[in-house]
């Protein structure tokens, strides 16, 4: 149960700097009655203060006011400043206390005597975000549902005279619809999740695969790069080896002598070039010499014959004989030379007669005697580079492994996987909640529509209402009288008090039906306007049944003195110099005594 234990009240409207104080925790059923002093008393009801209970309740409650007053305008205005509004509530045995004021701005909500820790505050309000949502969820009413069936009040606007979709709005949370659609809006929140949820799995994804993909990309290159490596092994291996097994095949002493046969065949070689040289030299030395003896003795023989080459006339005797003496050293000379030149290639005909031919070259392995005599050392030197490059470390395979084993990342999809299924899931749900037409709210409508209209139609009949009131499937309502469809507008004064009255026992009924039950129900002049006799007598016959089997506080508020001895307990509310006090009986706090504020 929702039990509202009382409220006190300071600066706030017309009360003033004296705490006011009503208690709502003893069922009954209290007669409202304002006197304003200040217009002369006897009979003066009007702007008392009678609606500030329950404008300070809706204001303690939610932050504002019953009726369309500006949080402002709720501060006393002689005063101006120091408004403080207090509730005290018990939810099932749970202890709770609201104070909320303004000058300064005070919201504070005390859950059995110890604080409700809220960070989130609406500076500009004076509001903790979390602090009224916990309030209006303890509550399970909206500040709509709260003025209809709770604070019943002139001054709201009927049921019947909002717009379909405000009427629809207040009809959805009644039948527990809109838990639907808050449901949905919550639902609406975890898909937006779980789509950023995917999002970041799949980008995380495609930032692994980027990743992988360079990796793989430096893995294909170091892959190149080391076959390439490995083939350039293998061909050194290979000559190598080969270089390796030619060597060990050569017959070494063969190739020494090998050499030394080459060494005789170079120096024999060298001879016969040099001889052939020479040769080559005499032979046309030695026709320049015949040449030259045959010229000599040519000219000699043409001696006795000659004559002056440029006169033409026979040669004296004495130049005949200088020429014949020149021409016979000529000849000497010439014979000489042709003698030495004859001799010398005789000789070195004779000489390369001796030499004689030579075999063919001989045929060696190693360019350099040098070269052979270090064979063995050659062969040792070989197979050790041998050993050492099939010993050498491959360079990149360790790189290659560790990019593979370490670098590279494993690609789950299970959690992207897993998250589109609960995606879809979330929107088959989705759908269930939103969609007007599915099973789950056609299944609420059904189980809690008849009941409301069997509540609406048992409170109209009590109240003498003739007309046909009914909910329709599509949450519409038909008013109807005698087979004629009306509008609420078409209703008399008194006629739309009671159907506003009947609606909202039954909006009630079904609230506490299917949430919680409240203790407290206030009736603000309805009973007032246009009711006639039998009306006021039919609901003040259902409000003290309330009272009776239900065990409701019930407070009424009207003009009506005559009450007075209709009801259990009256609460007078007085209007003396501008400032408003209540009186509850006689065991009210007499005006002007201040009641402590604080727990």
């Amino acid at each position: 149960m929702l039990k509202v234990k009382n409220i006190t009240v300071k600066n706030f409207m017309s009360v003033g700097n004296v705490t006011q104080a009503v208690r709502f925790d003893d069922a009954g059923l209290t007669l409202v009655l304002g006197n304003n002093v200040d217009l002369g008393g006897d009979g003066s009801r009007n702007g008392t203060g009678k609606t500030t209970i329950i404008n300070a309740l809706s204001y303690a409650l939610y932050g504002n006011a019953l009726t369309n007053i500006r949080k402002d305008n709720l501060i006393n205005k002689t005063n101006n400043k120091g408004m403080l509004v207090t509730v005290d509530f018990d939810v099932n045995g749970t202890e709770y206390r609201i104070e909320r004021g303004r000058k300064p701005n005070i919201f504070k909500f005390v859950v059995n005597n110890h604080d409700f820790h809220d960070d989130a505050t609406d500076e500009s309000q004076g509001v903790g975000r979390l602090s009224q949502q916990e309030i209006e969820k303890l509550l399970g009413m909206s500040h709509d549902m709260f003025k209809h069936i709770v604070c019943l009040n002139t001054y709201t606007e009927p049921f019947l005279s909002m717009r379909p979709n405000d009427q629809r709005a207040i009809i959805e949370q009644l039948l527990g619809i809109t838990i639907l659609s808050e449901k949905a809006d919550t639902l609406k929140d975890q898909v937006k999740q779980t789509k950023d949820s995917i999002t970041e799995e799949t980008l995380k994804i495609e930032a692994i695969q980027t990743a992988n993909s360079k990796i793989e990309s430096t893995i294909s290159s170091l892959q190149g790069t080391q076959r390439a490596w490995l083939a350039k092994k293998q061909q050194d291996i290979n000559k190598l080896a080969s270089a390796i097994d030619e060597l060990e095949h050569l017959d070494i002493d063969v190739e020494l002598e090998s050499h030394e046969k080459l060494q005789n065949w170079n120096e024999h070689n060298s001879a016969i070039l040099a001889l052939k040289k020479e040769l080559s030299t005499l032979e046309p030395a030695l026709q320049r010499a015949d040449k030259s003896v045959e010229k000599v003795n040519k000219d000699v023989a043409n001696l006795e014959d000659a004559t002056c080459y440029t006169c033409g006339q026979e040669l004296h005797a004495d130049k005949k004989a200088e020429i014949a003496e020149r021409k016979s050293k000529e000849l000497e000379d010439a014979i000489s030379y042709q003698t030495e030149v004859s001799d010398k290639l005789i000789d070195v005909t004779k000489a390369l007669a001796e030499i004689g031919d030579i075999n063919g070259k001989p045929s060696v392995f190693y360019e350099t005697a040098k070269e052979a005599y270090e064979h063995r050392q050659n062969v040792d030197s070989l197979k050790q580079s041998l050993t050492s490059k099939q010993d050498e470390a491959d360079p990149y395979q360790a790189q290659i492994d560790e990019l593979n084993h370490t670098a590279m990342q494993e690609i789950d999809w299970s959690p992207v996987n897993d998250l589109t299924s609960y995606k879809e899931h979330q929107d088959f749900l989705l759908k269930l909640l939103t969609n007007k037409d599915s099973f789950i709210r056609k299944k609420i409508i059904d189980q809690n529509l008849s009941y409301l209209n069997t509540r609406l139609e048992y409170y109209l009949d009590k109240l003498g209402l003739p007309h046909e009131v009914k909910f329709q499937s599509d949450l519409s309502v038909e008013i109807t009288e005698l087979g004629r469809d009306l509008d609420f507008d078409n209703l008399s004064r008194g006629e739309r008090n009671r159907l506003i009255l009947g609606l909202s026992w039954a909006f009630r009924d079904i609230f506490e039906s299917l949430y919680i039950t409240i203790n407290v129900l206030f009736v603000d002049e309805l009973i007032d306007s246009g009711m006639d006799t039998n009306g006021v007598e039919s609901s003040l016959a259902l409000l003290k049944k309330m009272v009776r089997e239900r065990g409701r506080t019930v407070f009424l508020v009207s003009h009506r003195e005559e009450l007075q001895g209709r009801v259990s307990n009256v609460l007078n509310v007085i209007k003396e110099n501008g400032f408003t006090t209540f009186a509850q009986d006689e065991e009210t706090v007499e005006p002007g005594i201040e009641l402590e504020t604080t727990i």
